[in-house]
């Protein structure tokens, strides 16, 4: 097959032990799925989950013990930090259900949803799209993917980021309102998944503004940090 130029690279990530890459082929993110996020955004209680999605070559791969360079973004005064736990897809499926999601992860990662806020909560304010506020480039940092079978027991891990070796956010994966199963249950009644799929689960409270020349360090308890620095 030919094509008018010469295709770009395909995003992808490091996977841990192993010299192969996982191949992005599409990026979901659940919102609001930490309780205490959900009241500091303004909202409360168990809704039902909705996603959102990025450009597969949002992500910055980012190795295990390096730093990765994201770019301060362009139009923004209030680019905000968001911690999650990203689960990598391995087998796909349609209408998946949540006792059986398991089954097609192929691991899990470290991840950062990176805001425009400001953007996003003028979009918010006019009903339309929040693409411009979640979908611009390098606004999904992750680290290494581990495979499950690495990983342990991921539903109950600490989650944490910290700023500048402070503390921003601190909690743990057992407080997802909607957890792993179900949330693969939901999106695959509206989404095919397929292999190469990441899903960002959620975050937790605490997110905030970073500046250029900030480093964030993140982590998820068996899946090691992720250290991003803003340029």
């Amino acid at each position: 097959m030919s094509y008018v130029f010469n295709p770009l690279p395909l995003p992808s990530v490091p996977v841990v032990g192993r010299p192969e890459r996982f191949p992005v082929r599409r990026i979901y993110c659940v919102g609001r799925n930490y309780e205490e996020h959900a009241k500091e955004m303004g909202f409360t209680g168990r809704e039902p989950p909705f996603f959102f999605m990025k450009p597969a070559d949002a992500v910055v791969p980012v190795n295990a013990g390096e730093t990765g360079t994201m770019a301060y973004p362009s139009l923004t005064k209030s680019l905000h930090h968001e911690i999650e736990l990203v689960v990598a897809i391995g087998t796909g499926g349609k209408t998946i259900k949540a006792a059986d999601a398991h089954k097609h992860f192929f691991g899990y990662a470290v991840g950062l949803d990176m805001t425009r806020r400001d953007l996003q909560g003028e979009m918010k304010k006019q009903g339309r799209p929040w693409d411009i506020g979640k979908g611009f480039e390098h606004s999904a940092p992750i680290g290494p993917i581990t495979p499950v079978a690495q990983a342990g027991d991921v539903s109950k891990a600490e989650i944490f980021l910290q700023v500048n070796g402070k503390d921003r956010q601190r909690s743990t994966v057992a407080k997802l309102i909607w957890n792993l199963g179900e949330i693969v249950e939901h999106l695959s009644a509206a989404w095919e998944l397929q292999p190469g799929d990441l899903i960002f689960t959620g975050t937790p409270e605490g997110v905030a503004a970073v500046v250029a020349g900030d480093t964030l360090v993140g982590g998820i308890a068996g899946l090691g940090e992720l250290r991003v620095r803003v340029a």
